[in-house]
């Protein structure tokens, strides 16, 4: 039987997506069967990491990012999913380490403690002053965190943080953003919220393209009024999903 050009470009595509959903099922069942903190599987319901990190295309033994990771709830979960042959560095500003009296330094030192990430390199340097080559990161993640750079420090600080992740990335290289939504002329500096459309914006004016915009966070019982800690909402605000791609 012959087989032309197109159909085994065609089959090779079939192959590769094919190996690509078993990649990235594996990623979602490394989560899901991983020993983690108490603290950290109770968010899990509202956070889906497994199902966040398949809808970013995640696959094992890759290179990848937690900016502005925190305490480390996502790191943690990257680690568990790339595997012994991934790595994840954990990047935080030195200013974000002393809030609260460190107490993001210590819970991820904690989380660390006794090399129990093997896989995991702490990054405790601002965005600017990385010394990890550009172009060797397969994907970056930030949860929760951007819109502290866009209230607190203007759009051109936004857009600096968008190119120096672009710069670290490989091309075709992804950057996960999640946020809690905000509503447009609302004060969401205060509210620790972010405008959708404000966000859509800085990526248009990025090099990035805007690759696809999950509903997996989505909680309409959010009107976006409240505060992110407000006991009625904390932990179950409605948040959007974007999936950034460094073209290649």
């Amino acid at each position: 039987m012959e087989i032309n050009r197109m159909g085994l470009v065609g089959i090779a595509a079939s192959v590769l997506s094919v190996l690509a959903m078993f990649g990235q099922a594996d990623v979602g069942s490394n989560v899901r069967d991983a020993v983690r903190p108490e603290s950290d599987t109770g968010r899990d319901a509202a956070r889906k990491p497994a199902e966040v990190l398949h809808f970013l295309g995640l696959q094992e033994s890759a290179i990848v990012m937690d900016v502005m990771a925190s305490g480390g709830y996502y790191t943690e979960v990257l680690a568990h999913a790339v595997g012994s042959e991934g790595t994840v560095y954990a990047q935080n500003p030195p200013m974000m380490l002393k809030y609260r009296d460190g107490f993001y330094d210590k819970a991820l030192a904690q989380r660390l403690k006794g090399g129990r990430l093997a896989n995991v390199v702490r990054l405790d340097r601002d965005m600017g002053d990385l010394d990890i080559p550009s172009g060797s990161v397969d994907l970056a993640i930030t949860a929760l965190n951007f819109h502290d750079i866009y209230n607190g420090a203007g759009e051109t600080a936004a857009l600096e943080l968008l190119s120096q992740v672009y710069g670290l990335l490989k091309p075709g290289g992804v950057f996960g953003v999640i946020d809690h939504v905000g509503n447009p002329g609302a004060d969401n500096n205060r509210l620790h919220r972010m405008d959708e459309a404000a966000m859509r914006g800085l990526v248009a004016r990025s090099a990035f393209q805007l690759d696809g915009s999950g509903d997996l966070l989505r909680n309409p019982q959010d009107d976006h009024t409240g505060g992110v800690f407000a006991a009625d909402i904390r932990g179950n605000t409605d948040r959007f999903l974007f999936r950034l791609r460094k073209p290649n």
